[in-house]
């Protein structure tokens, strides 16, 4: 693999990952209301984090079930994206 595209999936690996993080921040702000999720900016912006977060862990949410009320299917993800960052990283390492 060459060093370009390693580093482009890299940073998409990243920035996914903070999407992710924003994702979770977001769903906890708005269950305890503390952001107004009838504003038009925060439904704008979930909206975007959902349409780019859902259809990921929409099939993990299938496999791991919540547990007492809570879903860790984003730390599975997160995990998953973790691995692999650590392959690609490896490949460029020892490719």
């Amino acid at each position: 693999m060459s060093y370009a595209v390693a580093n482009l999936l890299l940073t998409v690996i990243d920035i996914y990952w903070w999407v992710l993080i924003v994702s979770v921040i977001l769903s906890w702000l708005a269950a305890f209301d503390v952001i107004n999720m009838r504003s038009q900016a925060a439904q704008t912006i979930w909206r975007a984090v959902d349409t780019l977060t859902e259809p990921v862990l929409r099939p993990i949410r299938s496999v791991v079930p919540a547990m007492g009320g809570l879903d860790f299917s984003p730390l599975v993800l997160l995990l998953a994206l973790q691995f692999l960052r650590d392959v690609i990283s490896r490949t460029l390492v020892y490719g």
